[in-house]
């Protein structure tokens, strides 16, 4: 793959009048020994998993995708039982773009588990292609963690929880593998509110998230079934899937790299910080319609400059001190601010 890539450098020189595309994954790329990178010469473009507006439009419902991008929330909140059950869906078929493709033309969820758990198989087959073989053990053990990490209610990742006795020393390189391969999202803490968030990074605590929230389902058992039991895909294993879809969607559709706070000696925590536009948004995910929002209003409080945003099912509203936004509607940041 990086000599495909090097290659392009001499088109670029010697043949500057012809546009050369080429695709493929991270995998390839990521640490690899022994290659260089021609800086300068090729632009690059990441693509992430379909984000769930892109997955309205794969599925043939963009006259809802259109709604979930204006800003009429009376209309909106018309259309909320066909909204949830859009992202009830998306939450199990997630945005791998052969899966969507699979969903599409069979609406066999069986087929799409299926296809995702193939999916799985590949990466871990490709770990061994790609990877230096003295990080392979270390980045499987961390890679196969991510779903038990976040069924606690402290979804901070803990070394101790791939393997007793783990330090960071022993499994930071996997996991920075696991980043540069676009596999895991690594979402810091960060010590203050301030712009800009990436000046306050802790650098020692952090949450790890999966590309996808397809793939999560997937290593996490959830059963496909459970799509018509109710909203209670929203709340499976500590509302972890929920904060998977509101962290992919804030990466892909909206551009920006969250961050989370966590209170040095309470239990306190916001769940992502963002910063656009100048200003850092606090947010809270909610599944289902629990509107209770103690932590983010003593966040709030503590730090008036902070724009607070509860994403939730329940519909939009505005108070005097936060917005509700629904889940539905999380890349619509025109709801936000």
């Amino acid at each position: 793959m990086l000599r495909a890539i090097t290659a392009l450098k001499y088109f670029c020189e010697e043949f500057p009048a012809y546009a050369v595309a080429a695709a493929g994954s991270l995998l390839g790329l990521s640490a690899h020994e022994g290659s260089g990178y021609p800086v300068g010469k090729v632009e690059t473009l990441n693509l992430h998993p379909l984000s769930f507006r892109e997955y309205l439009d794969a599925t043939g419902d963009r006259p809802l995708r259109l709604l979930l991008d204006s800003r009429d929330t009376q209309t909106i909140a018309a259309f909320s039982e066909r909204e949830v059950l859009a992202l009830k869906t998306y939450y199990l078929v997630g945005g791998m773009p052969a899966v969507v493709n699979e969903y599409v033309e069979s609406e066999d969820f069986a087929q799409v588990r299926a296809l995702q758990n193939q999916i799985l198989e590949d990466y871990t087959r490709d770990f061994a292609k790609h990877m230096p073989m003295r990080l392979l053990p270390k980045a499987l053990d961390a890679w196969h963690s991510v779903p038990a990490h976040l069924s606690h209610e402290n979804k901070k990742f803990v070394f101790g929880r791939i393997r007793e006795g783990a330090r960071a020393k022993d499994f930071e390189d996997a996991l920075i593998w696991l980043q540069q391969a676009g596999l895991i999202s690594r979402v810091p803490r960060v010590k203050k509110p301030a712009l800009p968030l990436s000046a306050y990074d802790d650098h020692k605590a952090f949450k790890v998230f999966l590309l996808d929230i397809g793939l999560l389902g997937v290593m996490s058992g959830v059963d496909a079934a459970s799509i018509v039991q109710g909203s209670g895909i929203f709340t499976e294993f500590k509302g972890a899937l929920t904060e998977q879809y509101v962290c992919q969607q804030l990466i892909s559709d909206c551009g920006v790299g969250p961050y989370y706070w966590s209170a040095e000696s309470s239990t306190g925590e916001i769940d992502f910080l963002a910063q656009d536009q100048g200003a850092v948004y606090a947010m809270e995910v909610k599944a289902e319609e629990n509107l209770r929002a103690k932590s983010l209003r003593a966040f709030k409080q503590a730090n008036p400059q902070v724009k607070a945003v509860r994403f939730s099912l329940s519909p939009y509203r505005q108070q005097d001190w936060m917005r509700n936004v629904p889940l539905y509607a999380v890349a619509n940041k025109g709801l936000w601010g």
